[in-house]
Formats: C-alpha cells, sequence, structure tokens
C-alpha cells in the first residue's frame, strides 16, 4: 500500500485534465489498486466501526471526463455516506503537487435540505467539524503527529478547498518518509475508531449542525411513507423525535413564547388545540395570532402545515411567528424535559411562496370510482 501511495503521488506531478497516459496510470491506482488493497483490510475495519464486514464501502476518483487535480479514496459506510458529497467518511486525499497524501476524518461538502442535497457553506462545514472535535478529544490526546489544517495545494480546483474546510482531523504522510504498511494499517484503523465516534455522536446528539433539524427529517419520511416510497436520507442524520420529544419541545416553547409576551403587555391565550395557531394575544383594541415552533436545532428551517400557511395568510398583518430553538432536550428523564433556547420572533409575518418547500402533495388521479 505505502507503494501505491507513492506512485499516486509521482503522478500528481504529471497532472493533466486530459486522460494522458499518466493519468490513465493515475486512475488504474486511485480507482482499482488502492481500493483493492483497503479491502483486504475490511474485516478489521468492521470491527473498528461496529458494523458487518459487508457493510464497509471503498471507493476511489480521479474525475469522469477531465481529470481531477485532486484524486481521493476513500473508505466509508453506505448507510452513513452514500456518495462522497454527504455524511463522514475517512479518505486519502492526495495534493496537487505530489509531496503529500492526507488520511482525512472528514465530512461530505453537501446536505439534505428535506428535499434534495445542496452545498454547504465554508461556515456551516466549520460549525460542523467544531462540533465533530470535542467529541475526539480523548483519543486525539493518544497522538501527536495529527494535524487540523490540511493544504493540498491545488491551484485550479476549487473543490479542494472544500475538502480542507471539511477535513475535522487528519494524519499527513511526507513522499519522502512514508511509513510501512503495517503502519499505515494501523494508522487507518486509529482513523476509523474515530470515525466510529463520531457515528455514535450523531446517533445521539440532539442536533448536528448544519443537519436538516428532526423536524424535517420526521417529516420528510412520513410524507414518503405516505407516498409508498423509502426516504433519501441517509442513516446518521440526526436523531428522531418521539411524540414525548415533541410534546416536551411545545410545552417548552409556548411557554418561553408565553412569557415573552405577557412582558410585552399583552394577555396570551393558549389557543393551540382548538385553532390553527397557538396563541392568541390581546392589549387593548389590538390582536395577534401566533405560530409558536420549538425546535433542537438553529432554527433555519420549521414544519408549517397547509392549514397553518392559509390562516396566517388570511390574519396578516395581525400575526406572528415565534421559533425558539437551539432548545435541549433531556431524553434521560421520562417525559422527556425541554431547557434553554433562543427566542426569535417575526411580526407581522409575511409568508413568501420561495420561502416554502413542499414535502409532499394530493394528487387528484383521475380514476373513477366505481360503486
Amino acid at each position: 500500500m505505502d507503494e501505491t501511495l507513492i506512485k499516486i503521488l509521482d503522478l500528481q506531478k504529471q497532472w493533466s485534465a486530459k486522460n494522458t497516459e499518466a493519468m490513465k496510470s493515475r486512475g488504474v491506482l486511485v480507482r482499482n489498486t488502492l481500493p483493492n488493497q483497503l479491502r483486504q483490510h475490511t474485516a478489521v475495519l468492521a470491527a473498528a466501526l461496529g458494523v458487518p464486514e459487508l457493510e464497509v464501502g471503498v471507493e476511489g476518483r480521479d474525475g469522469t471526463g477531465l481529470k481531477t487535480e485532486v484524486p481521493w479514496t476513500r473508505v466509508y459506510l453506505p448507510q452513513r455516506s452514500s456518495s462522497a458529497t454527504d455524511g463522514w467518511y475517512l479518505v486519502y486525499l492526495f495534493s496537487a503537487q505530489g509531496d503529500r497524501v492526507y488520511l482525512s476524518l472528514i465530512q461530505g461538502t453537501s446536505r439534505w435540505t428535506g428535499a434534495d442535497f445542496a452545498p454547504r457553506s465554508p461556515e456551516e462545514l466549520a460549525k460542523r467539524v467544531a462540533w465533530a472535535r470535542p467529541l475526539l478529544k480523548e483519543m486525539l490526546s493518544e497522538r501527536n503527529d495529527l494535524v487540523e489544517d490540511i493544504d493540498l495545494q491545488a491551484t485550479k480546483s476549487k473543490v479542494a478547498r472544500r475538502y480542507a474546510a471539511g477535513s475535522v482531523v487528519a494524519i499527513d504522510y511526507d513522499r519522502h518518509a512514508m511509513p510501512d504498511e503495517t503502519t499505515l494499517v494501523e494508522d487507518l484503523l486509529f482513523m476509523a475508531r474515530l470515525l466510529y465516534a463520531v457515528h455514535q455522536g450523531e446517533d445521539t446528539a440532539p442536533h448536528v449542525p448544519g443537519d436538516a433539524p428532526p423536524e424535517v427529517l420526521d417529516a420528510t419520511d412520513a410524507a414518503a411513507k405516505t407516498a409508498g416510497r423509502r426516504t433519501k436520507a441517509a442513516k446518521g442524520q440526526g436523531f428522531r423525535l418521539s411524540a414525548p420529544d415533541r410534546r416536551a419541545l411545545e410545552l417548552h416553547s409556548v411557554g418561553m413564547a408565553t412569557a415573552y409576551f405577557e412582558n410585552q403587555g399583552w394577555e396570551v391565550k393558549d389557543v393551540g388545540a382548538t385553532e390553527s395557531y397557538d396563541l392568541l394575544l390581546k392589549r387593548g383594541d389590538e390582536r395577534l395570532h401566533v405560530e409558536v415552533k420549538g425546535t433542537t436545532s438553529e432554527g433555519t428551517q420549521v414544519i408549517l402545515t397547509r392549514a397553518e400557511v392559509e390562516k396566517q395568510r388570511e390574519l396578516a398583518p395581525e400575526n406572528a411567528l415565534v421559533v425558539v430553538h437551539s432548545i435541549q432536550l433531556d431524553r434521560s428523564v421520562s417525559p422527556p424535559m425541554a431547557s434553554g433556547g433562543v427566542l426569535h420572533c417575526t411580526s407581522p409575518w409575511v409568508i413568501e411562496e420561495e420561502d416554502l418547500t413542499v414535502v409532499s402533495y394530493i394528487y387528484r388521479s383521475g380514476v373513477e370510482q366505481v360503486i
């Protein structure tokens, strides 16, 4: 494996976007030789990742058509990372100048929005890196040869900068000081244990920065199941909410909204059980109709029913949206307890079409009913 890494790095010095003989050779090494060598270790990788051996994936890419400046070969779990653009995985990234290769614990640069995959911003990637590193603190302290910043030395590739932004931690291998295969495999297993810790963190964290809120994932899954389809969202896209979870978030957010408006002199009545909104506010001759949403996420997306949208458009401008985001949810007690959170109020609330994403449709099929 060490010889393969060196051969790929040497071919990097002959990089061309065209499929030259050197790039053909590089492609064979990146897509076939190195993946096959890594597959010889899937049994121990599976043990480190806590999955059956058949669930470990290995693949390499060097560009379809035009050849990429920074090729890669990755180790991943298909259920966690359906493609290199999403999820968390391990990847060998070859520097454009051919002087080093990084083995990185990295994240995909896209996110599931509930409707499709969209590019993550550099700020979002940085937040996710900051979320992941504390999970690994104890294991990272075992070594002093890890790097947090990688430099792929690319001059043409824009995606190389995104790789660097998405990298959590990496091992830097110098072309002229490449360790032997035994050390390379030991390093790979160490990084696999880090990846396992990140996967565990995904499954237990109330929210991972940049992931679709659990409410959105739940609604998308429910719509897909109702339509008889499987959801596209991969395993590990955040935890899901139970009925007690949702109830705890609802009570907490409505309570915070009630206190917020009462402090402003409003008389507040909870009408959520009988109306298509949550709070009716009175202050003299003034009236305000408030929709309240509580979430463990950053609050950039919330779920609205069709009835809620129609009612708020009817009530505007005497209406408001209150989002209580970043709520802490304690599932160690029964029922779950919600606390904290940041309240954001929008009033009047104007719902623009471009701010809505349709999760599901009801279609009149035209099939005649036979009696």
